[in-house]
């Protein structure tokens, strides 16, 4: 494959209607980037709240030169545009529409070898983190043992293994 620009790892999730919201957080951000490469999209019971609503959860990287903060303000909007309450000090603990996480910025080959656990302490998204290096570096790693989920966005289906979506 040929080599990556730099570019942000996010974390990607949605726990109220899923299906619907997890599709609207991948359009909004096309809205904004020409393509994302995205791991395989799981079910994953919540972590760290009180709740009985499964997330749907991936990870994504962008290829971009723009600064953290215009990237997490993006994020921060397309989170307020499907409904979550930014403002709640609790928000981290509730049920979401969406949840974007910037995990780490990638900028030269050497990033692509770190370990999930460097990258982040949210476990459940080794597997994806894992999964979306390979794909992008051409590495073998074990395989995923979860069947992928499929979403759908305007006809486009993706979710069941790693892929890149281009914004047209």
């Amino acid at each position: 494959m040929a080599e990556l620009a730099g570019g942000y790892l996010l974390g990607l999730g949605s726990n109220i209607n899923p299906q619907h919201n997890f599709a609207a957080i991948i359009r909004q951000l096309l809205g904004h980037f020409d393509a994302l490469h995205m791991s395989r999209v799981l079910h994953i019971p919540p972590v760290g709240m009180n709740s009985h609503r499964d997330f749907l959860n991936a990870v994504a990287f962008l290829e971009t030169d723009m600064a953290e903060a215009e990237l997490k303000a993006i994020c921060n909007q397309i989170e307020i545009t499907l409904g979550r309450d930014r403002d709640d000090p609790d928000s981290k603990l509730k049920d979401r529409p969406a949840d974007i996480d910037i995990l780490a910025y990638f900028s030269d080959a050497d990033d692509w070898q770190r370990t999930a656990s460097s990258i982040t302490d949210e476990y459940f998204l080794y597997p994806l983190i894992n999964e979306l290096c390979a794909f992008l570096t051409g590495a073998v790693t074990a395989p995923i043992m979860q069947k992928g989920t499929l979403v759908s966005i305007d006809g486009l289906t993706f979710g069941e293994t790693a892929a890149t979506i281009h914004r047209n």
